[in-house]
């Protein structure tokens, strides 16, 4: 994977209001946006970023594209992925949410052909502090540290960036996998990024407390993450019986007369717990429990070399 300063951009659908919106800002930050498609407006650029209705001729005019962040509508993410897999393009960031899962399955099988790297769907995108920035998260709430986020939850991840920071905490790397059930990049491959990476010195997780994936993520690090592991699962301490999700995902459930499961609930906390990890209450709780773990590492590490 490359996420670097240098690395080439093109935002498919770049007429949508996120595009409008975030690809200014993006190029303003130094993302190096080459391209943008659009399929609704005949326009030849946006801020200064040629716009064309092809993948394939896009490619031919600015040269080989790193990254396509995909902003299209949730029907039009797999033609839009299809293509920039044929173009050449390595690494898709789906920031549009609600793509149908059979949609985004047939694009992770193509994906896995070609080896192509997919973050999303319904992610915010990634952030390096300083460094580089791509997606729909907001950067100034970001400063450069090492306190790794990894978010399933959607929006939250500026909002723990945002309180670290006031609390002196600085991020290496913040990461948001996607809040869709179904998913390209999962936690346990950015895990292991982290816990790799020299950087970075703790880690934050937020998920969803009925998801299998934060079990799945539990069960991981238990058996290969050293680092401190910090989780918070907004909802954790709501009754049961209550469903938890997006808007969409609690309706369809209802007419499917569909109800929350409560064991898995009970099968992440537990897992979580056996593998050390601290769960956090409320977003406030997380660099208190940031800073107990960094002082204690420090005594172990004080008392091993007496």
């Amino acid at each position: 994977m490359k996420w670097e300063t240098d690395s080439k951009v093109l935002i498919q659908g770049i007429t949508h209001p996120l595009g409008i919106t975030y690809a200014a800002r993006m190029k303003a930050q130094g993302t190096n946006i080459v391209a943008g498609i659009s399929l609704e407006e005949q326009t030849n650029q946006i801020d200064d970023i040629p716009v064309f209705t092809l993948v394939e001729e896009a490619v031919q005019q600015v040269g080989e594209i790193d990254i396509s962040l995909i902003l299209t509508p949730p029907y039009e993410v797999l033609d839009a992925g299809l293509e920039a897999i044929s173009a050449g393009i390595e690494q898709l960031v789906i920031v549009t949410s609600g793509v149908p899962p059979l949609d985004l399955i047939a694009l992770l099988q193509q994906a896995q052909v070609t080896n192509t790297f997919v973050l999303g769907s319904g992610s915010e995108g990634l952030l390096v502090p300083d460094r580089f920035w791509l997606g729909i998260m907001e950067p100034e709430f970001y400063t450069v540290g090492s306190v790794g986020i990894i978010s399933r939850c959607d929006r939250l991840m500026d909002e723990v960036a945002r309180t670290l920071t006031q609390a002196g905490l600085g991020q290496s790397l913040a990461i948001s996998l996607g809040s869709d059930g179904v998913m390209g990049s999962t936690f346990e491959q950015w895990l292991q990024i982290m816990e790799e990476d020299e950087t970075t010195q703790a880690i934050v997780l937020l998920g969803q407390p009925y998801s299998s994936s934060e079990l799945l993520a539990a069960q991981y690090i238990s058996s290969a993450i050293e680092k401190p592991v910090i989780a918070y699962l907004p909802g954790i301490k709501a009754p049961i019986y209550r469903s938890f999700g997006d808007a969409t995902s609690i309706i369809a459930g209802q007419l499917s007369y569909q109800t929350a499961s409560t064991t898995k609930e009970n099968e992440t906390i537990t897992a979580l717990k056996k593998a050390k990890v601290k769960i956090a209450n409320n977003i406030e709780e997380i660099p208190k429990l940031i800073k107990r773990l960094s002082s204690n590492q420090r005594r172990r590490a004080t008392r091993s070399k007496t």
